[in-house]
């Protein structure tokens, strides 16, 4: 029993019942969703349906799911929904939809392309409380809060961030392909071998849930291509060694990344350069300085 607690002076067993109840963890039931909260669902970019959490708590169905958090190094307990529940809800059926490109967008403009795959292995689930604490644990190097929905993985072999990313503020979730999705990210003319086309592969695995090129893709980070080109102001060495360990340089939310290669720079580095060739930018002023 809980020594802070000292039970009224009812019958025993009432007092033991009472004493309990006031000790007990944060109520897995009581708290609730934001009702304005919401997931739009699209298929290349058409909206297809908009429920709110508690329309997909309802129709879903929630759990209590316990999972080594990557982000919180430690393990978390979430009231969550399956995510294969929630895809059902929101394109009407999971058929084929194993096969299908996804990409997912937070509020924060992370965007993370994803398999239909993998995002249907099992063991995905949208938390939408944080059982431990009502207000939700902030999150990340900027003490974010990942409400008001948060992907989380329960597998123990689901922790990697690269394979299983865990994107929070979750806001929309779309099928599409890659190609669909940010058209002017592709260095369109580039032999399929070439070091460009190489550098493209890493980019849109790796670099695009928070980097923009051509004003498409995350938003997190700095946009890499316009109206300057990464390339065009910082010296090739600099740039390869602030993406092998950016904290080197400043603290901020770029995680290091030594498992690449120095082929895979080189091949990174081309693609920035093949892209400052091939500059799209919607937002760039026009005749008169109005965008």
């Amino acid at each position: 029993m809980c020594s802070a607690v000292r039970p009224p002076r009812f019958a025993p067993e009432l007092a033991l019942v009472v004493a309990l109840a006031a000790c007990r963890r944060p109520d897995e039931g009581t708290q609730s969703v934001d009702p304005t909260a919401s997931i739009e669902f699209r298929i290349e970019g058409r909206t297809v349906r908009r429920l709110t959490l508690a329309a997909l708590e309802r129709a879903a169905g929630v759990e209590t799911v316990t999972n080594f958090d990557a982000y919180y190094r430690r393990e978390k307990r979430f009231r969550a929904l399956p995510l294969d529940r929630v895809l059902t809800e929101g394109f009407g059926s999971l058929d084929g939809l194993r096969a299908k490109q996804f990409v997912i967008r937070a509020r924060d403009g992370y965007t993370v392309p994803l398999a239909g795959e993998r995002l249907l292995e099992g063991g995905a689930f949208l938390a939408v409380r944080d059982v431990e604490n009502p207000s939700w644990e902030p999150i990340g190097p900027q003490h974010a809060n990942p409400g008001p929905a948060y992907l989380v993985w329960r597998g123990a072999t689901q922790t990697d961030l690269e394979s299983h990313p865990r994107p929070w503020q979750l806001a929309v979730i779309e099928i599409t392909r890659f190609d669909l999705a940010f058209p002017h990210t592709v260095p369109a003319g580039e032999a399929a071998d070439s070091a460009a086309m190489r550098g493209f592969a890493i980019f849109a695995r790796e670099c695009v849930r928070c980097h923009a090129v051509n004003r498409e893709g995350g938003h997190v980070g700095p946009e890499l291509n316009v109206p300057q080109s990464i390339v065009e102001y910082r010296p090739e060495a600099q740039i390869r060694a602030y993406i092998r360990n950016p904290l080197t340089f400043r603290y901020g939310n770029m995680p290091a990344h030594p498992h690449l290669t120095d082929g895979d720079l080189d091949g990174l580095v081309a693609y920035l350069r093949a892209m400052s060739l091939r500059k799209h930018d919607p937002d760039a002023p026009r005749d008169g300085g109005a965008p």
